[in-house]
């Protein structure tokens, strides 16, 4: 048989009230203020789904590592002798001892505090004191429990489901490239893998996660919560590429200035091979179920999203730029005294802005806790909102 050639269209990009389904509304109060609720969406969300973790760029060197909390479990992020980025449970294997307590850091080897089992950053056991006593012990059945870990673009993800169960059924375990393949090449000439972080900022947000999500899928609310940001990309320019699915989005408009940043210069060499349309517009997409991915020509931020109760949610913000720009370089690799890198002019935007958002989170989420909250029509403009609602409940119903 014939391969059958595989021709790259360019994405075609509606403006968001023409995507709109009618009759949307929000979603029932149970959804943002139930323990119950809260529990299926730990288990058949963020236990079954591709969630982020990380960048590669925050683990560059052999030996360094972050743990991260993926519904109440520990786990080690850390990158081998070999370079590769494997991921494995916080848990030793002789006692079921947590290995790693610090958040990030960098070591040789992974070694137990308590009776010193010590496993190679690959994983495997290589040192446990004493053990050679135990007839018939074998170091090679105890390495560490490993997590699924794919990369994609640069970004690290991890899935708790069972591997073994691979199925595009509904809650079976899903691969990575099939996941990922609605958004293969698209974000490419952004130079997504090399760039690195500048900045991250943590933020405890008093609201449900879903209502993070929805905030960040529409520009109705700019006009009255963001004066500066509206100033820079019109609130009704949204056009959309994607409407509908796991992965939703598209761009808005940069009419005045260069950037979103304080000033409304660019803040840094372009992040990537941006095309000339690209110069004027900012990019939003929300990856189901944890990452909010934002990008400008000069930078990228990346929100990841860690829902702790019905109403509490934590945030961390990143801000990445090329790696070029970290050294003083221009657009040409070279190095440039004058070249100007400021990257706080895009992280004090975004950090009033973030907290504009998470201001008007709040307020939703303490009007839906009462008795008189009942779901609301969705404007034309929030078809983006509602599309996300519309993935949620697949998953959870």
């Amino acid at each position: 048989m014939m391969a059958v050639a595989q021709v790259k269209t360019a994405p075609v990009f509606r403006k968001t009230a023409e995507t709109f389904a009618g009759g949307a509304k929000t979603l029932e109060q149970k959804y943002f203020v139930s323990p119950e609720i809260f529990a299926e969406e730990q288990k058949k969300i963020f236990a079954k789904q591709w969630v982020l973790v990380g960048h590669q760029s925050q683990i560059a060197d052999t030996g360094d590592y972050v743990v991260q909390q993926v519904i109440g479990e520990s786990l080690i992020v850390i990158r081998d002798k070999s370079g590769e980025i494997r991921g494995f449970y916080n848990v030793c294997r002789h006692r079921g001892t947590r290995l790693k307590e610090d958040a990030c850091g960098h070591g040789s080897a992974i070694q137990c505090p308590y009776h010193a089992w010590t496993y190679g950053l690959d994983g495997r056991l290589i040192g446990a004191p004493h053990m050679d006593q135990v007839p018939g012990f074998d170091k090679a059945d105890y390495s560490l429990h490993a997590v699924n870990l794919a990369l994609w673009e640069g970004f690290i993800f991890v899935n708790l489901a069972d591997s073994r169960n691979a199925s595009t059924q509904r809650g079976g375990y899903i691969p990575s490239e099939e996941w990922f393949a609605p958004l293969a090449g698209k974000f490419s000439h952004w130079n997504l893998p090399s760039l690195r972080s500048a900045k991250r900022i943590e933020y405890d947000v008093r609201a449900n996660w879903k209502l993070i999500f929805e905030n960040y899928s529409e520009c109705y609310h700019c006009p009255g919560v963001h004066p500066a940001l509206s100033k820079l990309p019109p609130y009704d320019s949204a056009e959309n590429d994607l409407s509908e699915g796991p992965f939703l989005g598209g761009f808005m408009r940069i009419t005045k200035g260069n950037s979103l940043t304080m000033s409304g210069n660019a803040c840094a060499l372009p992040v990537g091979d941006i095309k000339d349309a690209d110069f004027h517009r900012v990019f939003y997409y929300s990856i189901f179920p944890n990452m909010l991915l934002s990008l400008h020509p000069d930078y990228v931020m990346v929100h990841q999203l860690w829902p702790q109760s019905p109403e509490r949610t934590l945030i961390s913000c990143d801000w990445f730029f090329h790696p070029d720009a970290f050294e003083g370089k221009n657009a040409a690799g070279v190095t440039d005294p004058g070249y100007r890198f400021y990257p706080e002019d895009a992280i004090e935007f975004w950090d009033m802005t973030n907290k504009q958002d998470w201001h008007v989170c709040e307020l939703s989420q303490q009007g839906i806790g009462s008795r008189a909250y009942e779901p609301g029509p969705y404007s034309p403009r929030e078809s983006i909102p509602a599309a996300w609602d519309r993935e949620y409940l697949r998953h959870v119903s």
